[in-house]
């Protein structure tokens, strides 16, 4: 289901159609290769670990990047030289407990098209550091992907490849709320606990104590602040959480484009309803578009599982092998094909 613009919107569409078609040549499929570094960002008590795909012209040899005993991974030249051009930069945010290979799929597919894309590894809530402290600093993701942006744009090679007035900002699940916040969306912890109390959605309720979005925590200051990056200049939500944590007023004033994705398998915790589309309702309708796909669940957006993966992560902890689960007709290289899809044709209209 998509949410139309409005009548009276039309010129505007015209102008995005004839950006698109303008913008075209710099997003078609690039001919070379993509290569790809793992870069970290130096912090003083939040080091990042990153990752970046990007085109090039180095025919060397590729490997397989983010594979795992689980996941499959993306085919890349490691370490290669980029192109010499200027392309647009998109970072991303993945989940809860996620890392930055979960959306590499998408980052590969986006870099053949000849973005830059970069993603980074969130202290306190990604796969390799479960640390409560850093996790109830919520507000740090944001920052992390501006800091993230900061070093990339400041690297000799690298900042001369891209294009700082085309960026945008792509996240999953809790990576969903974080470019929103970083697009300028603002939080109330009093009306998300208030909200919990009504409409109950498992999952978000249960993280706002260990996410510091607790009205009484010592964090709600800085949650509640302004996280806006105005760099950014579109942004993609898949499948977020906490949703509702958002102010409305903050979403009405928010005109950058905005493409919300969501899954309609409820898993049990997630409704679609309650979170991707409480931000749809929110957003200014002329520059925002809000997707629901029916066979997708809320890991479909995560990398492609290898045959058997979801019997060997239950095998080592009884339930998450849901993370392996699509259970609709499609397969899950056919839903990341259509959200390849979706993305590349927004950001062609957003970034002209």
């Amino acid at each position: 289901m998509t949410i139309p613009f409005n009548n009276e919107d039309i010129m505007l569409k015209t102008f995005l159609l004839t950006a698109a078609l303008f913008s075209a040549a710099t997003t078609a499929a690039h001919a070379g290769a993509t290569g790809f570094r793992e870069i970290a960002v130096p912090g003083t008590d939040r080091p990042l670990s990153a990752a970046l795909w990007y085109p090039t012209d180095d025919d060397g040899k590729t490997e397989l990047v983010g594979a795992n005993v689980v996941f499959l991974g993306t085919s890349a030249v490691r370490n290669a030289a980029l192109d010499g051009k200027r392309h647009p930069l998109v970072v991303l945010s993945h989940g809860y407990r996620g890392n930055w290979r979960n959306l590499g799929w998408l980052a590969s597919e986006l870099a053949a098209r000849g973005y830059v894309v970069a993603a980074v590894d969130h202290p306190g809530t990604t796969t390799f550091d479960h640390s409560s402290a850093q996790a109830a600093r919520l507000s740090e993701r944001p920052h992390d992907l501006s800091r993230l942006i900061d070093a990339l744009v400041a690297d000799r090679e690298v900042g001369a490849g891209i294009d700082t007035g085309r960026i945008a900002a792509i996240g999953h699940s809790l990576g969903g709320w974080t470019v929103m916040a970083l697009a300028g969306v603002r939080v109330d912890t009093e009306r998300f606990a208030a909200d919990c109390k009504v409409n109950t959605s498992p999952r978000a309720c249960e993280l706002s104590g260990e996410l510091g979005l607790d009205p009484t925590s010592s964090e709600r200051d800085r949650i509640e602040g302004d996280l806006h990056d105005p760099r950014i200049r579109a942004v993609v939500s898949l499948d977020l959480g906490l949703a509702r944590s958002f102010t409305p007023e903050s979403l009405a004033a928010l005109h950058s484009p905005v493409l919300v994705i969501a899954a309609g398998i409820d898993i049990g915790d997630m409704p679609a309803d309650l979170e991707s589309g409480t931000l749809a309702r929110g957003l200014p309708k002329a520059s925002s578009d809000y997707v629901l796909i029916p066979d997708a669940m809320h890991f479909s957006f995560l990398q492609i599982c290898k045959p058997g993966a979801a019997a060997l992560i239950e095998a080592d902890t009884p339930g998450d092998g849901i993370v392996c689960e699509d259970r609709g007709k499609r397969t899950r290289a056919e839903i990341h094909s259509e959200v390849t899809d979706r993305v590349v044709s927004f950001l062609g209209k957003a970034l002209p």
